[in-house]
């Protein structure tokens, strides 16, 4: 599904800033994985990598055996539109539509018909359990429900990858679960493959494998196995080798 190779990102300007070193990484259909690292490490810039968002310096990133970074400007935004979904810690929904009509707008934008749209909107509420909200206005309904309306927006056209970046670091504890038990469902039920950022050892341990960074390098990974309760103290015991504030990771949540 996903295969980065020997990726590297060096930032130019009057001191040259090496982000990320040699990354070699691949996901397979279907997994579910995270990233983890200090603040700085590169968590982030390989997300923009692998999104299209921003581009490696050396090295090559591989979806579903396509190199988007060789696509012209148009076919690389039908590219990232229709094989790529992305979940952002601060929603990036429009105030200014309702909650259907922001689930929609990718299809929009791909000009599909409207009854094609209100079944497809319909379908993935019903999953997410956010059918009584589509009328509201985003203003109207809680961050936990506007997670899941930026979840659904991201998953309306069945991308190839969904990438998110801290998706519950602005969510209170149960909003934070609701959240992740969603996304597992998703990715159980629909086999969606989905790559996360995030710095909370609770939410990565909900993922089957955590890649660490550190420094802009791969640091090691684990898998999650059978024993959720153990892989979660594995996460924190691999936090504690990478070093880092301890307030740059998110505390226990109960």
């Amino acid at each position: 599904m996903l295969e980065v190779k020997q990726v590297s990102k060096v930032y130019g300007g009057n001191v040259a800033y090496r982000a990320l070193t040699d990354i070699n990484l691949e996901i397979e259909k279907g997994e579910f994985v995270g990233i983890m690292g200090p603040s700085g490490s590169g968590k982030t810039t390989l997300l923009n990598l692998i999104a299209t968002i921003d581009e490696p310096t050396t090295g090559t990133i591989l979806i579903e055996g396509e190199n988007p970074y060789q696509l012209q400007r148009n076919h690389l935004a039908k590219f990232r539109r229709r094989s790529l979904g992305f979940v952002f810690q601060d929603f990036n929904l429009l105030n200014t539509l309702t909650v259907k009509e922001n689930i929609v707008l990718p299809l929009t934008l791909d000009g599909k018909r409207v009854k094609e749209m209100e079944e497809k909107a319909h379908s993935i509420a019903n999953v997410l359990g956010i059918s009584e909200i589509m009328n509201k206005r985003t203003y109207e309904i809680s961050g936990g429900q506007s997670q899941r309306v930026a979840v659904a927006r991201a998953m309306i056209h069945q991308p190839k990858l969904l990438l998110a970046d801290e998706p519950t670091g602005n969510l209170d504890s149960k909003s934070s679960k609701d959240v992740l038990e969603m996304l597992t469902q998703l990715n159980e039920q629909e086999k969606a493959t989905m790559l996360l950022v995030t710095h909370d050892p609770q939410a990565a341990s909900y993922w089957d494998r955590i890649v660490f960074i550190r420094d802009g390098a791969l640091y090691s990974e684990i898998h999650q196995g059978n024993n959720r309760k153990a892989f979660f103290q594995k996460i924190i015991d691999t936090l504690s080798l990478l070093g880092g504030d301890d307030n740059e990771f998110s505390k226990v949540r109960d």
